[in-house]
């Protein structure tokens, strides 16, 4: 059975295993669609990545993100941690950005340091989020419609709606209900109180997928609610997202505006590594 260097890495934490997990399969061109999916439903995460040799002459690698149930054309965090394995594996080191391909396209990643970021990708659906959706995301966060400031659409590919709160508190205050908030992915964010919050990070950010869990930290999300926030005028052009407090987590999401792009950054750690036989 053939080998494969493998990670399991963590994402959006400078500690380990206070971020998001996602597991990377090094060398993968000869794993078929069925292998690929089925070492992804085996690991039950989130994502799991596959690395491949770019088809694209501008791109470094290639990747292929994989929930348990399907092939995505992005993510985020899978992104950084798939970067994060690629560079760790391979015997270059480019100078200045380097280009993922994915499904979607070129991913432009830079490195400051041991932190990583992507460019926001374009949003494919934006404005105001209709009213009786509205009236049914307040109704499955047993929150009422007036507590929420703004329901805007940031959908980068997932089909992420952003839900502006009045505080960090009030958003991690929110249990959902997900059999009403079925089909739905919901992002909450609310304002940090420096005096009650501290200046670590700027905004709280909750994530509630369709499948009916919630995301410990959320690339997709933060880098369209970035381009709502920071277009809107709530947010300044640079700041810090806090992310999985809820579940035990320390994500941080580090948003930086540079010129007509946004960035979405964050640390990387390698947790596990060695081979798997697939």
């Amino acid at each position: 059975m053939p080998t494969f260097p493998f990670q399991q890495v963590d994402v959006f934490s400078a500690e380990p295993m206070r971020g998001n997990p996602l597991a990377v399969v090094v060398g993968a061109d000869s794993l078929s669609d069925g292998q690929m999916q089925a070492f992804a439903n085996w690991t039950n995460l989130s994502e799991t990545t596959f690395l491949l040799q770019p088809r694209d002459p501008k791109a470094h690698y290639r990747v292929r993100i994989f929930t348990p149930k399907q092939e995505l054309p992005f993510a985020g965090h899978p992104t950084l941690g798939s970067c994060h394995a690629w560079l760790s594996n391979s015997q270059k080191s480019p100078d200045g950005e380097i280009v993922q391909e994915c499904e979607a396209g070129l991913v432009r990643i830079r490195r400051d340091g041991a932190r990583l970021s992507f460019v926001a990708p374009p949003l494919k659906r934006s404005g105001p989020v209709e009213a009786d959706v509205v009236e049914r995301v307040a109704h499955g966060l047993h929150i009422a419609p007036a507590a929420i400031k703004a329901a805007n659409w940031v959908d980068n590919g997932p089909g992420w709606m952003g839900i502006l709160l009045n505080s960090r508190a009030d958003v991690l205050a929110v249990q959902p209900d997900f059999s009403i908030l079925a089909g739905l992915r919901v992002g909450l964010v609310g304002p940090f109180d420096p005096a009650t919050d501290g200046t670590d990070a700027q905004f709280e950010v909750r994530a509630f997928t369709a499948a009916g869990f919630e995301d410990p930290v959320t690339g997709s999300l933060n880098a369209g609610l970035a381009q709502w926030l920071i277009g809107s005028g709530i947010a300044p052009s640079g700041y810090i997202a806090a992310q999985g407090t809820a579940l035990g987590r320390a994500g941080r999401v580090h948003v930086q505006m540079a010129g007509a792009d946004i960035w979405i950054g964050g640390d990387v750690a390698t947790c596990i590594q060695g081979t798997v036989e697939l």
